[in-house]
């Protein structure tokens, strides 16, 4: 039994997926990455596929499949966050267009056939964005739920509250009705929200030590966080911006650092108020049946610490 764990990455990369991406794809020993599957979200389903492949690129390693998945959410019309990313989802330095090609198929298909082509309990999920490709794939086949062996996912909040909306925070938000679906799936899931990501906050030094590295990953990761930093910086009068999405990966590589409560987590989907509200028992005050690990701490050095050896490594 090797130790390597295999994941799908489902995203919509901006600038903290495009960290996690490359963090990922730094740790070969630990994380066998089978495929990236691509979501509308930050931006537009154009822009995130194109983006996944830049960032492939980046870490020269161009063999990662990239799969163009759903380009909006289940019910509702798609909410982006240029503001947050600029109009490309990149924005900061230019990067040249991808020269690796899309995959063929639909990043759904390609997430039901690697599911039931695995051993069952072999393959991880790893959605950086809207929930849009899981749950139509749970939809489509729900036989695949049961084979999964964990769904850790950013998204949510519940102290943190919101981050698009005062009661929701944006992956959740931009398709509560797919976050809904998967909560209720049954699968083994955890949660990193906004509590525990707006701990892990790029400070100058963190910043600096990207920079340091001397290397073209190292150059652009520090850019990119520079990049979104400004938006953070100034929303919450922060030091820095939160890196969320590499926060999934880090918990894969080093659960050691996180510290959560296995709860229950509910996605509101009815109200104009809380829409895409995650409901989190933290108190256990219901008798709902806990369904996620709801992820409260990080050791904010030991990630970035994290980070920075294994993107030194590209």
């Amino acid at each position: 039994m090797s130790d390597t764990r295999k994941i799908i990455i489902d995203t919509d990369p901006g600038q903290d997926d495009a960290v996690a991406i490359l963090l990922a794809l730094g740790s070969p020993e630990h994380l066998d990455v089978l495929g990236i599957t691509v979501v509308a979200g930050n931006v537009p389903l154009a822009l995130t596929e194109r983006n996944a492949r830049i960032v492939c690129e980046l870490a020269g390693k161009t063999d990662v499949p990239v799969y163009a998945g759903c380009d909006r959410p289940l019910r509702q019309k798609l909410v982006t966050a240029e503001h947050v990313h600029g109009k490309t989802g990149l924005d900061g330095p230019q990067l040249p267009d991808p020269q690796m090609q899309l995959s063929d198929g639909h990043a759904v298909d390609f997430i039901i056939e690697t599911l039931r082509k695995e051993d069952t309990g072999t393959v991880t999920l790893c959605p950086l964005g809207p929930l849009t490709n899981i749950a139509t794939a749970f939809e489509k086949a729900p036989d695949i739920v049961d084979r999964v062996q964990q769904i850790v996912l950013m998204g949510g909040a519940y102290f943190e509250v919101g981050n698009i909306t005062p009661a929701a925070e944006f992956n959740i938000y931009v398709d509560p009705e797919a976050a809904d679906i998967v909560f209720k799936s049954g699968a083994d899931i955890v949660v990193l929200p906004l509590d525990v990501t707006h701990k892990a906050l790029t400070t100058a030094p963190r910043v600096q030590a990207f920079r340091d590295m001397g290397t073209d990953v190292g150059r652009m990761t520090a850019e990119w966080t520079d990049f979104f930093e400004r938006f953070d910086k100034e929303k919450y009068g922060s030091a820095g911006a939160p890196l969320h999405d590499p926060c999934v990966i880090a918990y894969l590589l080093q659960p050691d650092l996180f510290s959560g409560r296995h709860i229950n987590v509910e996605i509101e989907t009815k109200s104009d108020l809380t829409r895409g509200m995650t409901v989190a028992d933290w108190w256990r005050v219901t008798d709902r049946a806990p369904n996620a690990l709801f992820i409260g701490d990080v050791d904010a050095d030991g990630f970035f610490a994290l980070i920075t050896e294994r993107l030194s490594r590209l």
